[in-house]
């Protein structure tokens, strides 16, 4: 696995002689520089309405101000843009077709994704977003060689920022944790803003691991500033950790109401049905997103939603295939030794 990525393989090396849909603290920066740049565009379509590059890349900021800012608004704002980007331009409109496959993924629509990805890329045959709407379609989408190739086109394409970390995230689902860190680490040499190079600190320092009063303090921060379901999940576990179970449901009960204003994740909603709501939502959760997509994510939560539903023989083989390519992710430990447990 990933003898196929020679130039990876040597920043690799040239890293270890010297030395992974998230929020950080230079977040609220980042929301003004794009609400700055939106309103620019907005501007601009008002002078020249039949702009389609303008209307594209108008789009795209949308769907990174939703990113950003939890606020679903931003979504059928970027597809509104979108759409009368193609209406002017339907043909060979690369740059919406990567704003349609980013705004596709962010709402987890992953197959739609991976077409508009397709198309971007024919598109646009040396654009490195239009693989990194694909790596991350694919990856989700349990294409796993798909997605191989598509990060091995990225990062020939621009060994940067985005590239490096869709290695370091590919890494480390395979179990290489050191080579994950070692991308990460290039990822930071790369980083030509502040908001960059924050991201990719806090991306080592959550594969390096967290003391519990460290996660504690770090996701409470966090949730602050932006409550995205996936730091809202993790401050709920921490505080449970610390012996705060009201405190912990309330960050889950929010994590839920978040995920239902962004238009649903059945994933993260299995998972915290399964452990803190009801087993038979878990899986019917599970079993949805398992339908729409066969990856080592969707695989860990079939897992655990069965098992909790006292049907550990079952959930065995979905969890066999959750840690096939080596992820070692401490939940989805949890989940397995929990499951082996009951089958002796």
């Amino acid at each position: 696995m990933w003898k196929t990525i020679p130039l990876l393989a040597a920043l690799l090396a040239v890293a270890a002689c010297a030395s992974p849909q998230a929020a950080t603290p230079a977040a609220a920066t980042q929301t003004s520089s794009l609400q700055h740049n939106a309103e620019s565009l907005q501007a601009k379509l008002r002078r020249t309405p039949q702009d389609a590059a303008a209307w594209a890349q108008l789009g795209a900021t949308h769907v990174e101000l939703a990113r950003v800012t939890f606020d679903p608004q931003h979504y059928s704002r970027a597809e509104r843009a979108l759409t009368e980007s193609l209406r002017l331009k339907p043909e060979g409109n690369g740059e919406a077709f990567i704003g349609r496959g980013a705004l596709a993924n962010a709402r987890h629509d992953f197959a739609a994704a991976r077409d508009w990805g397709e198309r971007a890329a024919a598109a646009l045959p040396d654009s490195p977003a239009a693989q990194g709407v694909l790596v991350d379609a694919l990856t989700q989408l349990g294409d796993d060689a798909g997605a191989s190739v598509a990060l091995q086109r990225m990062l020939d394409l621009r060994p940067g920022v985005a590239s490096f970390t869709r290695a370091a995230y590919h890494f480390e689902l395979h179990g290489r944790l050191d080579d994950a860190r070692g991308a990460l680490e290039r990822a930071l040499e790369s980083a030509s803003s502040p908001e960059e190079a924050e991201f990719c600190r806090f991306q080592l320092d959550e594969l390096k691991g967290r003391t519990d009063e460290e996660a504690l303090e770090t996701y409470r921060g966090l949730v602050a500033k932006a409550p995205s379901p996936e730091y809202l999940v993790k401050y709920g576990r921490a505080l449970e950790k610390a012996r705060r179970p009201q405190e912990a449901r309330a960050q889950y009960d929010l994590a839920l109401r978040q995920l239902r204003a962004l238009g649903g994740d059945d994933l993260t909603a299995a998972l915290i049905a399964a452990d803190h709501g009801d087993p038979a939502e878990a899986l019917r959760f599970a079993e949805k997103e398992w339908a729409k997509r066969q990856s080592v994510f969707t695989a860990d939560a079939m897992a655990w939603a069965l098992h909790v539903n006292k049907r550990s023989a079952e959930a065995l083989p979905y969890s066999d295939r959750a840690v096939a390519f080596g992820w070692r992710d401490p939940e989805v430990l949890r989940h397995r030794a929990a499951i082996l447990g009951s089958l002796r």
